[in-house]
């Protein structure tokens, strides 16, 4: 039989996987694989694991939040020298922006179909600097939100105990002048928030960053947003972001495959919604097509440039 590592977080989302992870299990194993089975016990977790493989798996299955995602990737891109191996992704978290991204379902039972029984695509993933993210990396207002928000209260409140914690720093947005450096150019600007990202999804809302977003062409799309000077401005910026707008008056938007961030004082970074430490320089590099990612056969024309194969 094959073998397959499945890694995952029992306390995600509302506890979704609790109380059907037996028929998961069955799934994987009349998929043919033997299964080795691994809760996380706590913060990092997935990556220790992940770090002190010995054993060859031909599968690596996780399930939680995007936050248990982001360590097994991490984990396995450290790992580079040996032969990468597929991941498959049941979503439990609160928000799966990136699964919703791919098409992977939050059934439970669709999306352990899917890890064992669908096709595999190479996906991009982000670098940056010692570290590594999947789908979005960002600094400044409200990002945060999703790691000091406590577990508990995600689990009652999903959704909306981000927009309780938010509106705690409504009246206390940071501002950082930074200077941006892409592909020969240079923006030097004062700004409210920043992401680089490889998702149609970013916080639960879909199309933020457009609808042309392709998965495996080795570019992210980069959106800075300007610190408004007044009322006039912010209400501008805020109507462009209620409409899925760019408005090139208050916001930079541009694709690159190699970005660096310098400012003078350190800025917080969040990494796939977890707190990625403070720094006063980054480069993000794209990974070009380094996720071997488990997707439903009839989503990878949607997803990229290029059809991949069933492992």
């Amino acid at each position: 039989m094959k073998k397959m590592l499945f890694i995952y977080n029992p306390n995600s989302g509302q506890g979704f996987l609790k109380p059907k992870l037996s028929d998961v299990l069955d799934i994987f194993v009349k998929g043919g694989y033997d299964v080795t089975a691994y809760p996380t016990q706590k913060y990092h977790d997935a990556i220790a694991k992940m770090r002190s493989c010995e054993e060859k798996y031909d599968l690596v299955v996780c399930s939680g939040g995007d936050g248990t995602l982001d360590e097994v990737v991490t984990g396995m891109m450290e790992r580079l020298a040996e032969e990468q191996v597929p991941i498959g992704y049941i979503p439990a978290g609160t928000t799966n922006d990136f699964a919703r991204s791919l098409h992977i379902s939050r059934d439970i039972l669709e999306a352990a179909d899917t890890a064992v029984n669908g096709s595999v695509f190479p996906c991009d993933v982000g670098r940056f600097n010692n570290d590594y993210f999947v789908y979005i990396a960002a600094f400044g207002l409200f990002t945060d939100v999703s790691y000091e928000t406590k577990q508990s209260m995600k689990n009652i409140l999903g959704h909306l105990a981000y927009v309780l914690e938010g509106t705690k720093r409504i009246f206390n947005i940071p501002s950082y002048k930074i200077r941006v450096t892409h592909d020969g150019e240079m923006i030097e600007d004062e700004f409210i928030f920043g992401m680089v990202t490889n998702s149609r999804s970013v916080g639960g809302f879909q199309g933020i960053i457009g609808k042309n977003v392709i998965f495996d062409d080795g570019e992210f799309e980069v959106t800075l947003i300007k610190t408004p000077k007044n009322a006039i401005e912010l209400s501008e910026l805020l109507g462009a972001l209620g409409l899925r707008q760019i408005n090139k008056e208050r916001m930079y938007s541009f694709r690159s495959g190699n970005v660096r961030f310098e400012s003078l004082e350190e800025i917080p970074w969040t990494l796939d919604g977890e707190f990625g430490g403070v720094h006063d320089e980054v480069v993000i590099r794209n990974e070009k097509q380094a996720l071997q990612i488990m997707v439903k056969k009839e989503a990878l024309e949607k997803l990229g440039k290029k059809l991949s194969k069933k492992v």
